[in-house]
């Protein structure tokens, strides 16, 4: 908890106006989980817990919807659990969001198995299961099997859901903050340092940490002003698409008084602006404009819902292509450091996914190859050279010199630019 305590408590209702939902908000955060529940039905690949979650945690329902998108998660992200699982792959992340969203849905966790081989065990099993196995990898490498967002992921779901967190785990969590090892590539990763504060205040609420309660604390101290350091002018936290994560992690540690309006307004400015078009960057934005976070979950009452969202039609939209055509320089840099440079012209307003597949039609050499994700299409090949999560490696994009922070389907070519797409580690 901050120090100000007492201030806290006496200034919560003018936080609460500051931050509140009323009004031209409730219009807001109504349209935006309209949006989500819209983004259902056209949906790629596996059904997302990070939407179904961010809908539960919201005021408003349409529980026939989101019943049917828990039966969803249930049947097709189940099985391919559970074919990661046999496959001994770790999927730490994404089993732990799944617990979080069942767990939304107050659905009884003890019910939910996995069967390998012969045996049947729990989510919740299987789950330890996997934080165990990161958490020997923190102690031979100093870096988890996948990474220390997905392990604080783990840590919150397993808290969440009632279970003790293995002390040894928890530690590990917490020298991670203690030594600033929550990095992608060269910068700090605010989003991980939102993450790992959820997590630990969970464990630090539930009473369960009864060993170094002092370097707990002061672990939580330090992600506080990590997070409030990373605060810009214009109230992001991070960046536009580690705001909502961030806010949510102040608002369970406490922090809400005089910190958290501008954020707020930042997300609901960028909201109006149409920039969170990524169901994914709305499911992290949402719980904080309803001032909740995703330690909600463990407290979570399905008892009398609000079930009064519904959607109504929408006419379709057809986006011709535009006329004006935009030059693109694409550099390929590979693991060795070699280069490859090309060009190409493409409508103003494409994706860049859609202007590397022009690319390709060039037949210039360029190839790659993409997969699926939570959060969309990414670069798993290009150039026939991958870049695998199992070693450390992802395609890095930036445009001009300057990251993006939007995946190849999300971020649209507007004017001419450089667009670098380098073999990295993390």
């Amino acid at each position: 908890m901050l120090s100000l305590v007492i201030i806290t408590g006496l200034l919560a209702f003018t936080s609460g106006q500051q931050c509140g939902t009323d009004g031209s908000n409730n219009e807001l955060l109504l349209s935006l989980s309209k949006n989500l529940l819209r983004s259902l039905e056209g949906q790629e690949g596996l059904p997302n817990p990070s939407v179904h979650l961010a809908l539960r945690l919201s005021n408003s329902h349409n529980l026939a919807k989101e019943s049917e998108h828990l039966n969803r998660l249930k049947n097709h992200l189940h099985n391919d659990l559970q074919n990661s699982l046999s496959n001994s792959q770790t999927v730490t992340g994404l089993l732990a969001l799944y617990a979080l969203a069942l767990k939304s849905s107050c659905y009884d966790l003890s019910t939910v198995t996995f069967t390998i081989g012969e045996t049947r065990e729990t989510l919740l099993t299987h789950l330890k299961r996997q934080m165990e196995l990161e958490k020997e990898q923190i102690a031979l490498s100093h870096r988890p099997l996948t990474n220390y967002y997905q392990y604080s992921l783990g840590v919150l779901a397993l808290c969440a859901s009632g279970i003790r967190v293995n002390n040894h785990v928890s530690n590990k969590l917490i020298k991670a903050a203690e030594h600033e090892h929550f990095r992608h590539g060269d910068a700090e990763s605010t989003d991980t340092y939102a993450m790992a504060g959820m997590a630990l205040q969970c464990v630090k609420d539930s009473g369960s940490h009864v060993h170094n309660c002092a370097e707990l604390d002061a672990a939580l101290t330090r992600i506080k002003e990590k997070l409030l350091a990373a605060r810009r002018p214009d109230g992001h936290i991070g960046n536009e698409y580690s705001t909502g994560n961030a806010v949510q992690a102040l608002l369970a540690m406490g922090t809400q008084v005089g910190e958290c309006a501008a954020s707020m307004e930042a997300m609901r400015t960028d909201v109006k602006a149409s920039k969170y078009e990524n169901p994914m960057s709305v499911s992290q934005i949402l719980p904080a404009l309803h001032l909740k976070s995703y330690l909600d979950v463990k407290t979570k009452d399905c008892d009398n819902e609000d079930d009064t969202l519904v959607l109504e039609p929408v006419d379709p939209v057809v986006v011709l292509p535009s006329e004006t055509k935009v030059a693109v320089m694409v550099e390929v840099v590979a693991s060795s450091g070699a280069t490859a440079l090309y060009s190409v012209d493409v409508p103003k307003g494409s994706s860049l996914l859609e202007a590397l597949e022009l690319l390709v039609t060039k037949n210039v050499g360029f190839t790659f190859e993409k997969e699926l994700s939570l959060w969309g299409p990414f670069l798993s090949a290009v150039n026939g050279e991958q870049a695998r999560q199992s070693d450390r490696r992802y395609w890095h994009l930036s445009s001009d010199g300057t990251s993006l922070s939007q995946g190849v389907g999300d971020y649209k070519i507007e004017v001419p630019q450089k667009i670098t797409i380098k073999n990295s580690t993390y």
